[in-house]
């Protein structure tokens, strides 16, 4: 059947991967498809999508954290009269159950691209005397919630998308977002934070995308300060995680601020481990395969943190040996570390994934690229995973990041993790960019955040006659997308 799906509008670029995967976690191999409303943008916030159930609708609705609500649409028109014409030729046999005396109901007015006041919202309310309602109003909680959704047309320079005009849905509702989640688990109200603690919407985005639920094992290999973890603790996973800082892992900032506290906050159940190891030397036993469900991170890529790897500039270079660390200092003792390449951490984070992931697991990780590459050519690869979706943020006019998911298809053999080994080497040369280009011109976070870059946009802008880069952005595109 088709529903409309009607999402927030924000992080454009995450709405669809994100029911997509919903869809995979509670219909497994059911099918589904999208379609636009006519004369909407690919940017709109109006989606149909056809699921083969109520069921999986409303379960994917809940669960989701960018879906405002999803609807069984009853009727669609551009004007007043054209809904009405539409609700009443709606076949009677799916209204008849909503409309008995033993349920109640209520009507909620949403508006996109205008304002209503209350009493033009109770005017609209009160149109709808042509639906036969029988039971009565309940406004804290009815047993059907109904939406009526009236967009503006483009023309009246609100910020929506182009060849939109002013459209008006009206539906049951059979599930929607928990938006509570967010204000619960903000960074700002967190005990314990790093300076790459992950934004909690992206958090559980990211835990969305890696199917988790209850019974489910996740690994983040750079788990700092908890943030990806604690969002799979709440949809019922089990968690591990490690650091290459073992400040981060066994202490924090003491005993009542630290990674477990940030559980202890939400009383979420505690990781099984935090360990202290490192992505390029792994401390998994050469026999151990297939053990995690999925694996969630965000890999450093210097921005606001860079890659850190064990051995220390002079170890590295020879120019001093392995050492032993006396009994008496192992306690306190943290090991000397080396700048880690951002090619060289994904390089062991899909070597790392395949070999622990389980037939059908995800890797989920965010990764860096140009915004006027064709991502695509850039992203890195392995034999054992298919990339399932990507979903861009822009960082900045030159900079964005993606979040990469990646699903396990085959299984890890030498063969494959040579053919990785070589892979690995094609992507280096061709990920140039960001390893040889960044050496000589700067590191990545300095072009991410290059005042040459906004002198050189505000120059284009003076150019163009465009007062600020706001308005040199498409207006449909917020600061959240």
């Amino acid at each position: 059947m088709w529903y409309l799906c009607y999402f927030y509008h924000r992080l454009l670029d995450y709405r669809r991967p994100e029911v997509e995967a919903l869809t995979k976690l509670f219909g497994g191999s059911a099918k589904f498809e999208w379609k636009l409303p006519q004369h909407h943008h690919l940017d709109s916030p109006f989606h149909f999508i056809w699921l083969p159930s109520e069921y999986i609708a409303s379960k994917v609705a809940n669960r989701s954290i960018l879906v405002k609500c999803m609807l069984e649409l009853w009727g669609q028109g551009y004007s007043y009269e054209e809904l009405k014409t539409s609700v009443q030729t709606f076949p009677e046999e799916y209204k008849l159950p909503y409309l008995g005396v033993e349920s109640t109901f209520r009507i909620v007015v949403d508006t996109f691209g205008k304002v209503l006041s209350s009493d033009e919202q109770r005017e609209r309310i009160e149109s709808f005397s042509y639906i036969p309602f029988k039971g009565r109003v309940d406004l804290r909680n009815a047993d059907n919630r109904f939406w009526l959704i009236e967009t503006d047309d483009q023309f009246s320079n609100n910020g929506l998308p182009p060849t939109v005009q002013r459209t008006l849905f009206f539906g049951r509702e059979v599930g929607g977002a928990d938006r509570k989640l967010l204000p619960t688990f903000s960074l700002s109200n967190r005990k314990y934070l790093g300076p790459t603690a992950m934004d909690a919407e992206i958090a559980f985005l990211m835990a969305n995308q890696a199917l988790v639920q209850p019974g489910k094992l996740v690994y983040d290999p750079f788990v700092g300060t908890g943030s990806i973890l604690v969002a799979a603790s709440h949809f019922g996973a089990m968690t591990m995680g490690a650091d290459i800082d073992i400040r981060v892992v066994r202490n924090g900032r003491g005993p009542d601020c630290n990674v477990w506290s940030n559980f202890k906050q939400y009383d979420l159940p505690l990781p099984i481990s935090l360990i202290r190891a490192d992505n390029n030397l792994p401390p998994w036993r050469g026999d151990l395969q297939e053990i995690f469900d999925a694996i969630i991170c965000d890999p450093p890529y210097g921005v606001r943190a860079g890659g850190r790897k064990s051995g220390g500039r002079k170890l590295l270079k020879g120019v001093k040996g392995p050492y032993v660390i006396p009994e008496e200092k192992r306690k306190d003792h943290i090991p000397s570390t080396a700048p880690y390449s951002l090619v060289e951490c994904v390089h062991d984070l899909l070597d790392v994934a395949a070999r622990l992931l389980v037939m059908g697991g995800r890797l989920v990780f965010f990764y860096p690229v140009a915004v006027d590459e064709d991502a695509k050519d850039i992203f890195p690869d392995h034999k054992c995973f298919t990339l399932v979706s990507h979903s861009e943020q822009i960082l900045s006019t030159r900079y964005s990041r993606c979040l990469l998911t990646m699903e396990k298809t085959a299984r890890y053999t030498v063969d494959v993790s040579e053919m990785a080994r070589k892979k690995h080497l094609e992507f280096r040369e061709n990920h140039g960019m960001l390893t040889e280009e960044s050496r000589e011109n700067g590191t990545l976070r300095s072009k991410v955040f290059s005042p040459a870059d906004n002198l050189e946009v505000s120059s284009g802008l003076s150019e163009m006659n465009i007062k600020s880069d706001k308005d040199w952005k498409p207006k449909y595109r917020s600061k959240y997308v």
